[in-house]
């Protein structure tokens, strides 16, 4: 997930079996206080408060168990986490995830529809007029160098993979502006291939939670791939990105309206009070239209916009 700002342009950014209704509105409605750790103590599950309060070391076996805990909590609030770039097919979601550098997937969702009404396969996309693609693909940002990496990535999947993207790791790195992260998110979910998807909202929440203190994104995916089942990978990454997007932000985390608050080391880096917590969820968890224009059926939010509607 980590290439140099041209060739990473690219490297930016099966639901689960319980209905949505079991899911976000429930907990993110209020059905219930978050339990909040006693004052001047750790939360309950981070390193295990000795005599006079005082913490004691996590083993790795305890961090194991604690983040295998918190994948089953994020299963129950997100049972419907998906990618959320929309794409018909592994072109197109290969495409939305070059796109996705250094700006929204709402962004991208917005874009991609007249992209692939112009350019549908990459053999079209190879023959594109540069300059007519970058103003189809202005508002995603760093449009020159998109498009530099897209026209090359579609002519070498025409050169050399007969119009078709690869399903394999070695493959798809091998493409302009596709690097690890670009190459999972599209292996896990138009292949069905599990991989992890360390991007910026991944990366954070691991470190918060304790589960790697590494910053490179491959190392980070390797510490965190040696913690889970490899069939937990995908879904792992769909429920942290989800959960960092909506409940546990960058800058202001609501953890006063968290689920999984009791099991988190971090707690109290963000906002504790319940109300003033709930205020800071986004997307669906707080009633707003999520980043997809068609999401899956048994997404519980409302569908984002087109690009300029409203």
């Amino acid at each position: 997930m980590s290439e140099g700002r041209n060739s990473a342009v690219g490297e930016q950014a099966a639901s689960g079996a319980k209905k949505a209704t079991k899911g976000p509105a429930r907990r993110a409605g209020g059905a219930g206080p978050v339990k909040k750790p006693k004052a001047g103590q750790e939360p309950a599950t981070t390193p295990g408060a000795g005599p006079k309060g005082k913490a004691k070391p996590e083993s790795h076996l305890a961090m194991v168990r604690r983040a295998r805990r918190i994948n089953r909590e994020l299963a129950e609030v997100y049972p419907y986490a998906h990618p959320e770039l929309d794409f018909r097919n592994p072109f197109e979601l290969l495409v939305a995830t070059v796109l996705s550098a250094q700006t929204t997937d709402l962004r991208v969702n917005q874009t991609t529809p007249a992209l692939f009404a112009a350019y549908p396969t990459p053999e079209d996309m190879a023959a594109a007029v540069p300059e007519e693609m970058e103003e189809i693909i202005r508002p995603t940002g760093f449009f020159r160098a998109k498009t530099k990496s897209l026209m090359g990535l579609s002519t070498a999947l025409r050169d050399n993979f007969g119009g078709e993207v690869p399903g394999r790791l070695a493959d798809l790195v091998t493409l302009p502006g596709v690097g690890r992260k670009t190459a999972n998110v599209v292996l896990g979910n138009a292949f069905g291939v599990p991989g992890i998807t360390v991007d910026t909202h991944f990366g954070r929440l691991v470190r918060r939670w304790k589960w790697t203190d590494q910053e490179d994104p491959e190392k980070v995916e390797a510490e965190i791939a040696a913690i889970f089942p490899k069939s937990e990978w995908t879904m792992l990454s769909h429920r942290v990105v989800f959960h960092g997007r909506r409940i546990c932000h960058a800058r202001k985390p609501a953890c006063g309206a968290c689920p999984i608050a009791p099991l988190c080391p971090s707690y109290g880096e963000g906002e504790t009070d319940p109300e003033k917590a709930r205020k800071l969820l986004k997307y669906e968890m707080g009633g707003q239209p999520g980043q997809r224009l068609s999401p899956p059926p048994d997404y519980p939010g409302k569908p984002a916009p087109a690009l300029g509607a409203g």
